[in-house]
């Protein structure tokens, strides 16, 4: 009577497609349960779906070979586009400050992971595939895997009558080794060099006190006589366009208004300001003094709000071509895009999902919002055009063949690299088109779990089928020999180039060494063992281009020596 069920939720060696759909619900939802358990301090996440697919595969589960590829190469477009799209702003920003000496470091520690594989492959006598599976487990990455069983799918193609060996069986033996071996150097070197987490924050917020501070508002009145008369025109010429004066309200008068261009200083005039502490501390030292007027921020016709930018018609457009401020006497005093508050400067390129801060009469700010949009419920509904106009120009971008003299194939960003690329530029540029850069933060966390849930469900069923026997037929033992060479040796290399020679604070150095591993156990672990979000800065600024450089290594090192 229940053979139907017993067939359906039981292991069979040839299952058909609802079959596979339950193998691969057991190991996400089993696993996503198990990685919210907590282990001291350490908890797996979602890195816990491999090892329940893994044992899932051992008892005898299987995924319908024609939907298994789709399943994981799916599963991974989705994850390294969410991290694109999160990461690209501040990634592209950081390259400004010291973010290119983060990314220096963890790259040439991709390198020498690269290095210590291919010594291992020739002195060791297992194949590349192997090692590289090896290396990608030992560092924890997944793209660094997709991205060598989609280069030997080419190299099968091309050479029919070759066989090759499956790197996710390295991968899934060396893989646990990987996540503890972070987590376990980041305890060793605290201890070690006798890191004081309260001394390093403070270290953190010393050197981070002249750069990218925040803007904040302050209330000064006029007194240098040598001012008065000026125009705000004036002041701007002087001072630049840091400074933003959102308000006015004249000597002995109630009235608030919104200040023009030509609009002229007086004595005891009262300006609200927007900008940074440096040049406003510049600015108010030079032109009068701090106030503490109540009347400015409290005028009933003048409000602050904020307008959503989802008009495509504003969408790249100017803040100079929209002109509010004088066609509504609207004053623009920030921009807030991904996090970040940028200065409103008559050249910045609106994109979409953009938020401005404005200051004027009500009625003028609704009338702006018709032109600009300012539906913010657009900004929730997903925009499926763009999310999967995206996808698709990064699967073309990952399949270009690119033509390189000695090796056997061409060389393909696949699709790991191809849409982790593009998501970057449409991050950066605000979009190509009707494609938008602008996805909700739940969404994108949506995308990127449901996209690295599907990928470890997939890898870890077809792993673990089999899993103890090539433990033993492969001496898994040797496997994890070689995974703490390739996982300690440049991590230990990292941490006394990048602690005694480039100064880097311990709490960023944390995030470093969980991006150039591509780790979100040891970020989840770091945050909660140092008490700080600090990690998280540094390895949102490293995790795009490692993951490339993880990506191209594996490649290389299966296209060159396979």
């Amino acid at each position: 009577m229940f053979d139907w069920l017993i067939s359906l939720l039981f292991p069979v060696e040839n299952p058909s497609i609802g079959q596979s759909l339950i193998t691969i619900m057991l190991a996400i939802g089993t696993g996503v349960f198990l990685g919210r358990l907590k282990f001291g301090k350490i908890t797996f996440g979602i890195s816990a779906v491999m090892f329940t697919g893994l044992f899932l595969g051992h008892l005898g589960y299987r995924i319908e070979e024609s939907i298994l590829d789709f399943i994981r190469d799916f599963g991974l477009i989705l994850f390294v586009y969410g991290i694109g799209i999160q990461v690209g702003p501040s990634f592209f920003s950081s390259f400004k400050s010291e973010g290119l000496k983060f990314n220096i470091l963890a790259v040439s520690t991709v390198f020498l992971s690269g290095i210590i594989t291919y010594i291992l492959y020739l002195t060791t006598g297992l194949s590349i595939e192997n090692m590289v599976g090896i290396m990608s487990g030992s560092v924890t990455n997944t793209p660094g895997l997709g991205a060598a069983k989609n280069t030997i799918a080419e190299l099968k193609d091309s050479f029919p009558d070759r066989t090759f060996d499956d790197p996710a069986i390295g991968y899934a033996i060396t893989y646990p080794l990987g996540v503890f071996g972070i987590i376990g150097s980041i305890i060793l070197v605290k201890v070690l060099l006798k890191i004081e987490t309260v001394k390093e924050m403070r270290l953190f917020r010393m050197s981070k006190i002249n750069c990218e501070n925040p803007l904040i508002p302050r209330k000064m009145r006029v007194t240098n006589e040598a001012y008065l008369g000026k125009s705000i025109e004036d002041l701007q010429k002087e001072f630049g366009e840091g400074i933003i004066v959102s308000r006015i309200k004249r000597s002995g008068q109630k009235e608030v208004v919104a200040p023009m261009l030509d609009t002229k200083l007086s004595l005891r005039d009262v300006l609200m300001l927007e900008g940074k502490e440096e040049d406003l501390s510049n600015f108010i030292q030079k032109v009068g003094r701090l106030s503490s007027d109540s009347f400015i921020e409290s005028d009933s016709e003048i409000v602050d709000k904020k307008i959503y930018v989802t008009n495509p018609k504003a969408v790249h457009k100017k803040l100079s071509q929209l002109d509010l401020y004088n066609t509504y006497d609207l004053k623009i005093t920030r921009v807030f895009r991904a996090g970040r508050e940028i200065l409103p400067r008559p050249s910045l390129e609106l994109y979409y999902g953009d938020v401005l801060k404005v200051i004027g009469k009500e009625d003028a700010i609704n009338e702006a919002g018709k032109i600009i949009g300012n539906q913010e419920k657009k900004l929730v509904e997903p925009d499926f055009l763009s999310l999967f106009g995206g996808l698709f120009l990064g699967i073309v971008l990952g399949s270009i063949p690119i033509a390189i003299p000695s090796l056997p194939v061409p060389l393909k960003l696949g699709f790991a690299a191809g849409p982790l690329i593009v998501a970057l530029l449409i991050s950066r540029y605000g979009g190509i088109k009707f494609i938008h850069s602008y996805i909700n933060n739940g969404a994108i966390h949506f995308m990127k779990d449901l996209g690295i849930a599907l990928f470890f469900a997939a890898v870890g069923v077809h792993a673990g089928d089999g899993f103890y026997d090539n433990f033993i037929e492969f001496n898994g033992w040797t496997f994890l020999l070689y995974g703490s060479a390739i996982t300690l040796i440049p991590l230990f290399t990292m941490v006394i180039v990048g602690r005694f020679f480039l100064k880097i604070n311990f709490l960023q150095l944390a995030g470093i060494m969980s991006g150039a591993y591509t780790d979100p156990a040891a970020l989840s672990f770091s945050t909660n063992y140092l008490d700080s979000d600090i990690p998280i800065q540094s390895y949102a600024q490293i995790y795009p281009l490692v993951t490339i450089a993880r990506i191209v290594t594996a490649s290389m090192l299966v296209l060159l020596f396979a």
